[in-house]
């Protein structure tokens, strides 16, 4: 099977605390991103669940981030292709 790169953009303390848990377990980064990976085309959902309510502030914030970046993201990718 062959190889491909994925980036992928996050905070760096929760980078610094993946690479530590996952340490922890005897797995390194790139091993954990591909046993998610597998487990959501398996079950065919992500393996959490993923609620927008008042009592999950922290996950709202967490989905508004990452909706802002990857839409600045996507618009200094576009810019730059013109």
């Amino acid at each position: 099977m062959s190889q491909t790169t994925l980036n992928v953009r996050m905070d760096e303390e929760v980078k610094k605390s993946l690479e530590k848990f996952c340490a922890e377990v005897g797995l390194n980064v790139s091993v954990a991103v591909n046993m998610f990976a597998k487990a959501v085309i398996r079950e065919q959902r992500l393996p959490f669940e993923i609620a927008l309510n008042t009592s999950n502030e922290e996950t709202r914030r967490t989905v508004h981030d990452v909706k802002e970046r990857e839409n600045l993201n996507h618009s200094s990718a576009s810019s730059e292709m013109i």
